[in-house]
């Protein structure tokens, strides 16, 4: 192999090694992302949960929010936090995105449902900050088992917190939490998640009586 080749070879490594450091750093050390449970009665299988993110890359204009398999969306809203402005979101299919070669950060079936909120990229230097509202149903991961609430569901943000129905009280979690009540009485627990992957979570609950 001549000199250059390898030369360039090396470069290109280098450069995908620089750009895959950068997108580890961006979900990780900068904790731009945390989101909030609210659980409904399990034996709806909903949850009302909402997620902040702050986009700082200039000329993105786009938030794409993959819906889980196996998991409808409802009702979703978003704003800045900066000014209180309600942004355009629209769900749409993961075929609609492929076809107009959107990035959206991870695979994508045709079949898949994705929410998309627009906005005003940020200034160089500055940032956007988003907080995006959502209902979900989620009948394999959240519900009830006898008499005993369950949820068993995997998380992979770097700040995670789960909030229980009225008039539930806490049996069992299978990752440390840091566990506290709301101002209206509902136990709250957060969950630290620093790792690449996504975090396994199971939590047990019983109905006070």
């Amino acid at each position: 192999m001549k000199a250059a080749t390898l030369g360039v070879l090396l470069l290109a490594a280098s450069a995908g090694a620089q750009e895959d450091e950068g997108r580890r750093l961006s979900e990780r050390a900068h904790q731009d992302r945390e989101i909030v449970y609210f659980l409904q009665a399990p034996e709806t299988h909903a949850f009302d949960l909402y997620h902040d993110y702050t986009e700082s890359r200039p000329g993105v204009e786009a938030y794409y929010n993959v819906v889980r398999k196996g998991s409808t969306a409802s009702s979703p809203k978003a704003r800045v936090l900066d000014t209180g402005e309600e942004l355009r979101v629209e769900t749409v299919k993961g075929e609609v995105l492929l076809k107009a070669k959107a990035d959206v950060g991870e695979a994508l079936a045709p079949e898949a449902e994705v929410v998309v909120i627009r906005f005003k990229a940020a200034a160089q230097g500055g940032s956007v900050r988003l907080r995006i509202s959502e209902t979900y149903t989620d009948v394999a991961r959240y519900g009830l088992r006898g008499e005993e609430l369950v949820w068993d569901r995997s998380l992979g943000r770097p700040r995670n917190a789960v909030v229980l129905p009225a008039g539930w009280y806490l049996t069992a979690s299978s990752v440390p939490a840091v566990v506290s009540q709301t101002e209206d009485g509902r136990i709250r627990l957060d969950l630290e998640n620093p790792r690449n992957d996504e975090l396994a979570v199971l939590i047990k609950a019983r109905r006070r009586k």
